[in-house]
């Protein structure tokens, strides 16, 4: 039986759980509070020309992405242009930088160079993440999460031991390497899933092969290209989009959603999928309808907040990747202080994003487009102090690694976003950037459930489910839902006398 379906949101989870719902023969309406599309993942364009992606730049797992558009008989080149970035990405150290190439082969010269014997081991290492990655991503992540017997097939009990799920990526690392730059370049990767690398299981050093080996990329016209592509393959099986439509509460009646209220209007569904923050979500419904209470979340490692601010500058920059990482403090000092202390870190790390140096239509001729990043704990205090002291920092280190100076007299835009804008803009708890940490007590089963225990045609989707953040998890965690969605039987709404 086809089902009228409403989406809460329009980030990547939010497009896939359209995209697909929709082909399965579907109604579906999306409804986004913004207007336009893609949640974290916007941009926006200013008046003296300048083009910012306010969300993900890193364009890794590319086949995972690719696979979206192939169950749509399509691909990413019908869309737009993506070019594969080399070097991939430079790490700045206190006393040297590290550029990372793009052929694995230059790789591991590199490490053997930094630590004798370590390119071969880099080599060991990318064997046994590459399996990873292929029983991961292929089997591991497309799992619904009901029950651990789901991971019962045979090719995951083969695969147990070899996925690593027990040992900390921290430990695992140190099995092959000691120098501690090369560490840092290994360890930085699991950034994205918003925990200590003590934390995270080794099973993701599938992020390293995802991302080194298969290497990183760039949409020409800004990582929202891959926005637009998705929502234009969701338009293309029927799916309405309503922006500016923010929804405001959620309905039930018989065990199950009967309406959503948008923009103070009473709309009708079959079912909901909520690619919104889950726990904003939950306060939409009635208390004795969520599946989790405030001690639970309270009781949640999250992935970091961050300070981030959006840069023009009216001359071009030399020595500057297109992207960099600032790693001349101690990177477990600034984990530290995210996890454990909860507070503003003493000395940051941060990351440098300079798009224009591969796409010249991002900033006007002669100009640079560049937007600095700096994770912090979620729930900080905040004030603009604060964000302007850490801004003249990174600025200062920017400039000495360059070799520019006056850099701030340079500027022709700036606007910075942190904490409470993540809260304002995305409902995001505690302004949370990147979701749910995949910590091994934070991992498949042990993550909110994408179903809602009480309300049997209400479902989660995105990065505080399974199978966790990240673009690629996210559309991923689209396509989950919306088979799960797709097999409900008997919720068509009637409306009662």
């Amino acid at each position: 039986m086809h089902k009228k379906i409403a989406i809460i949101g329009s980030g990547f989870s939010g497009l896939s759980a359209a995209a697909y719902s929709s082909k399965a023969g579907n109604e579906v309406h999306v409804f986004e509070k913004h207007s336009q599309a893609g949640g974290r993942a916007r941009q926006f364009k200013t008046e003296n020309g300048y083009t910012f992606d306010m969300g993900p730049s890193w364009y890794w797992m590319p086949d995972i992405i690719e696979s979206f558009f192939a169950d749509f008989e399509t691909t990413t080149a019908n869309f737009f242009e993506l070019k594969s970035l080399d070097p991939q990405f430079e790490m700045v150290f206190s006393d040297e930088k590290i550029s990372v190439p793009k052929p694995f082969d230059d790789l591991k010269i590199l490490f053997e160079k930094i630590e004798k014997g370590s390119g071969q081991k880099l080599e060991k290492f990318m064997k046994s993440a590459r399996y990873k990655y292929e029983v991961g991503m292929q089997d591991f992540v497309n799992k619904p999460c009901d029950s651990w017997t789901e991971f019962m097939s045979p090719k995951i009990a083969r695969s147990a031991l070899k996925l690593d799920l027990l040992t900390n990526f921290r430990s695992y690392v140190s099995k092959y390497f000691s120098n501690p730059k090369l560490k840092a370049l290994m360890e930085f990767p699991v950034i994205f899933l918003g925990a200590s690398p003590k934390e995270i299981p080794a099973l993701y050093s599938l992020m390293n092969y995802g991302g080194y080996v298969l290497g990183t990329h760039y949409p020409m016209g800004g990582f929202y290209q891959l926005v637009l592509a998705m929502k234009k393959v969701a338009e293309a099986q029927g799916v309405i989009f309503h922006f500016d439509s923010a929804v405001e509460k959620i309905d039930a009646e018989n065990g199950k959603v009967s309406s959503l209220e948008i923009n103070g209007q009473i709309e009708h569904f079959d079912a909901v999928i909520a690619s919104s923050d889950y726990h904003y979500t939950e306060s939409l419904l009635p208390e004795q309808y969520r599946n989790y209470d405030e001690e639970y979340w309270k009781s949640r490692t999250f992935a970091p907040s961050c300070l981030i601010y959006y840069l023009g500058f009216s001359q071009r920059i030399p020595n500057l990747q297109h992207h960099t990482l600032f790693f001349e403090y101690d990177f477990d000092e600034h984990i530290s202080s995210i996890y454990e202390k909860k507070k503003w870190p003493e000395k940051p790390l941060f990351y440098a994003c300079c798009p224009s140096k591969t796409d010249p239509n991002v900033a006007p001729k002669g100009h640079e487009n560049i937007f600095l990043l700096m994770p912090i704990a979620t729930g900080l205090k905040e004030e603009e102090t604060y964000r302007e002291k850490y801004f003249h920092e990174m600025i200062q280190r920017l400039e000495k690694h360059t070799g520019t100076s006056n850099l701030l007299s340079k500027i022709d835009y700036k606007r910075s976003y942190c904490a409470q804008d993540f809260y304002k803009d995305y409902n995001a708890y505690q302004g949370n950037a990147y979701g749910l940490a995949n910590t091994l007590k934070q991992t498949a089963v042990l993550k909110p459930k994408i179903k809602n225990k009480k309300l049997k045609n209400l479902f989660y989707t995105g990065q505080l489910t399974v199978p966790g953040p990240g673009v690629p998890p996210s559309i991923i965690s689209g396509r989950i839902v919306a088979k799960e969605v797709n097999k409900l039987k008997n919720v068509r709404y009637e409306k009662t006398v």
